[in-house]
Formats: C-alpha cells, sequence, structure tokens
C-alpha cells in the first residue's frame, strides 16, 4: 500500500486543524479553561473532541503544516477559537463587574479572594456571582450549546486561511458595552437599594451628629447587602439566560452565520 504526501496532509490535518480551533477556545473559555483545570487535562479533552467530531466536520483541505499556508492557516484556527472563547468569556465577566459594583456598595470592596476561573484577585461577592453564574451555564447546558456552536463554526467557517472580517472584530468589540451594560442591570437593584441606605444614614447623620455612625452604619450596610442580594437572586437568572443568548447569537454573526 502506498499512500501519498496529499493523502497523509489529508488525514493529519483532520486532526490537527479542528485540534487547534478547540484547544484555543477551551483556553479563552470560562469553565473549560478555569485556573483550577490543568493544562494537561486541556490538552487531551482537546484532542479527545478533535477526533471525536472528526465525522460530522466538513473535508479539511491537505495543507502541509510546516508550510507558509500551514501558519496561516494555523493563525486563523487560533483567532476563531479564542474570538469564540472570549464572547462567552465576557458573560462571566459581567457577573464579576456586578458584583465588585455590589461590594462596594455595601463595603465589601476590601474583602477580595483569587479567582480561580481568572486568577486575579476579586471581591467575594465577585466570587458568589461567578459560582453562581457557573451552576446556572451549567443547569442550562449551556457546555452542551457551547460545543453544539463549536461543531457549526467548522460547517459557517470551515478550516482554511481565511481570518474573520474587520466587522466581525468590530462586533467583539461592541459586544464589551453590552457586557457593561448587563453588568449595571444585574447590580441595579442592591447598588439602588443600598444607595439608599447610605442616604438615610447621612440623615441620621446631620440630625444626630453624636451618633457614631460608623460603628452603627457599617455593620447595618453589611447585613442589608446581603439581604437584597439574596432577594436579588431570582432576577440573576433571567438576566444570564438572556446574555448567553446573546453570546450564541453574536458568535453566529461573527462566524457568518
Amino acid at each position: 500500500m502506498t499512500l501519498s504526501t496529499s493523502e497523509v496532509a489529508a488525514w493529519v490535518g483532520g486532526v490537527i486543524w479542528p485540534f487547534v480551533r478547540i484547544g484555543a477556545m477551551l483556553v479563552a473559555a470560562p469553565v473549560f479553561g478555569a485556573g483550577t483545570v490543568p493544562v494537561s487535562v486541556r490538552l487531551a479533552f482537546s484532542l479527545v473532541l478533535a477526533w471525536a467530531l472528526q465525522p460530522f466536520l466538513p473535508a479539511v483541505p491537505a495543507v502541509d503544516p510546516v508550510s507558509i499556508e500551514g501558519g496561516l492557516v494555523t493563525a486563523s484556527q487560533v483567532l476563531i477559537g479564542v474570538a469564540m472563547g472570549f464572547i462567552l468569556q465576557m458573560v462571566f465577566s459581567a457577573m464579576v463587574l456586578a458584583g465588585q459594583a455590589v461590594a462596594l456598595s455595601m463595603g465589601l470592596g476590601f474583602a477580595t479572594l483569587i479567582d480561580a476561573q481568572n486568577g486575579v484577585q476579586v471581591p467575594v461577592v465577585s466570587q458568589l456571582y461567578v459560582i453562581l453564574a457557573t451552576l446556572l451555564f451549567l443547569a442550562f447546558n449551556g457546555h452542551l450549546l457551547f460545543l453544539d456552536m463549536l461543531v457549526r463554526s467548522f460547517h459557517l467557517l470551515p478550516v482554511g486561511p481565511l481570518m474573520l472580517s474587520s466587522d466581525a472584530l468590530w462586533q467583539i468589540v461592541r459586544w464589551g458595552g453590552t457586557m457593561y451594560a448587563a453588568a449595571i442591570l444585574v447590580a441595579l437593584p442592591a447598588v439602588a437599594s443600598l444607595m439608599l441606605v447610605n442616604v438615610a444614614f447621612g440623615v441620621i447623620t446631620r440630625a444626630a451628629p453624636q451618633l457614631n455612625i460608623f460603628a452603627v452604619g457599617f455593620p447595618m450596610t453589611l447585613m442589608l447587602g446581603f439581604v437584597l442580594i439574596l432577594f436579588s437572586l431570582p432576577t440573576l437568572a433571567p438576566r444570564f439566560s438572556g446574555l448567553l443568548d446573546q453570546s450564541f447569537a453574536l458568535m453566529r454573526g461573527v462566524l457568518g452565520g
């Protein structure tokens, strides 16, 4: 049996190019790319996915991986994977921003923890919102929808040297405004209520200057902050679900679907 160079390149490329896109996506995506997930596990998972999805993917062109064209194909697959993961990452970043706004309003801005998702220090309230967002993401089968979008990406934007268009990149940039708006909407009930509490304490201070407002106001603000977070939790699920829908719609738009 004789094998030509093009046949070997097609067989190898059928796994290598999907592996590059999937690996780049898992590095940038939340949950999958969390700092608590070892790099070896992500690499093995990417390779298994690339091998398992090969029968469902369109034919991959025979390109020499060490050629200039192969370098362009690799760069395009990395860009596509990172863009998809980054869009979903901003959904979780909106939860972090919402938690930071609530924490600053209730006086817990100084209480920080290491966020295992991003490897940076965030307020404990942000960590709470990230944990809730992760649970909602798994409860809504977001991980399965994300993998389904990954398979669709190979049909919408097949493996090749084609890069994302400038319009697609600008869509991702404009998505940042949606992220900040969603963070404000999530944090608005607690922040607005805490602002009224602070105004009330200001009136009390003017009426009774001898009252030590720091000894009374700080624990009251903390307690009311946690109560307001508890009462605002029912609104978190629809907000997060709508933001997820927008992120998947953006992915389809970026990929040309």
